[in-house]
């Protein structure tokens, strides 16, 4: 039987692209224990490996994944990618904020692969600074918890497994690409960028779309905003003026300063119109003219009914107060 380290030397890697199914488990879980993924420290700021980021120390089925870490440190070292320790379905939230793709890593101890791949591929310098630069790292062990979720649905046909992921329509993982089998790490590196190139226009487009859908949302709020402030204001402004007219004609009626003037011609026409007690005789007359009524000449004069009286041009800057015209009166032509 061939040595294990001998068999590194012939790549068994699988490059393909999927669509599949999360387990219910998984997202049934996740979607309770969504929490912000601020809470988690950036990839891009350097780490501290000899603890954990904080966790919510009430979810106890989180253990898995961080056993997956203990156990990981405890062979090989505090030096590796930044495994979030959080649920899957967190570690997608926070690749999709970030416009990034999760780089899953599912971990069998026992198989003769591990050992070499973690600590020559996985913890190499190239490889760690890469994968914490671009990706969002999440780990599992394959035969428990959630990595045995993720085992069941991905199932891997060797070990060690790597898969490149992002969230999929519905309750769909797209399986972007997933390496079987060793893997050196400038492979590994090479691989990974590929992907980057190939997929950049695709995040560039959902980059652009966020942000159009962004404004496009500012400015309804914008449009809505405007539209009702000036809505308020018509509204403030016609009540303003119904207040104003209802305060000028209660103070109208209650000193008697409106006259209600109805006004006969030749051809048997009637006009009425209400005229203030302050408004000069000459409104009366330019209000005659303003009618074009048929056979009313310019050298007109009215006559009021009772006391009768005739007033002429020269009566003009009378008020209507001073002649006697309030609070009503008729006259004709």
């Amino acid at each position: 039987m061939a040595n294990p380290l001998e068999m590194l030397e012939a790549s068994c890697t699988r490059l393909v692209r999927r669509m599949v199914s999360l387990p219910r488990a998984i997202m049934d879980q996740g979607l309770d224990l969504m929490r912000n993924h601020h809470q988690f420290p950036p990839p891009n700021v350097p780490h501290v490996y000899n603890h954990h980021p904080p966790l919510d120390h009430s979810i106890n089925h989180l253990q898995p994944d961080l056993s997956f870490l203990s156990c990981f440190e405890q062979h090989f070292g505090i030096i590796h990618p930044f495994f979030y320790a959080c649920r899957f379905v967190e570690a997608l939230k926070m690749a999709q904020d970030e416009h990034k793709f999760v780089f899953l890593y599912l971990h069998l101890p026992n198989h003769p692969f591990t050992p070499h791949f973690c600590k020559e591929t996985l913890c190499s310098e190239v490889v760690v600074q890469f994968l914490d630069a671009n990706f969002v790292s999440w780990g599992g062990v394959a035969d428990q918890g959630e990595g045995l979720h993720m085992a069941t649905t991905l199932r891997p046909a060797s070990y060690p497994f790597c898969a490149v992921v992002a969230p999929g329509s519905g309750h769909n993982l797209d399986v972007v690409q997933q390496m079987e089998g060793p893997v050196t790490p400038e492979e590994l590196v090479e691989i990974l960028q590929t992907i980057l190139e190939e997929q950049q226009s695709a995040f560039g487009n959902r980059r652009a779309q966020a942000e159009e859908k962004r404004k496009a949302d500012i400015r309804l709020i914008q449009e809505q905003d405007a539209a009702y402030a000036a809505s308020l204001q018509a509204d403030q402004e016609k009540m303003s003026k119904l207040e104003n007219k209802a305060q000028h004609e209660e103070n109208a009626t209650a000193n008697g300063q409106h006259s209600q003037i109805l006004i006969r011609f030749p051809n048997g026409e009637r006009k009425e119109k209400t005229f203030s007690s302050l408004d000069k005789m000459e409104a009366i007359f330019k209000f005659i003219d303003s009618l074009g009524i048929p056979g009313v000449g310019e050298n007109y004069r009215l006559v009021s009914s009772f006391p009768r009286k005739v007033y002429g041009v020269d009566k003009g800057r009378m008020t209507l107060k001073d002649i006697g015209f309030v609070p009503l009166n008729s006259c004709y032509l």
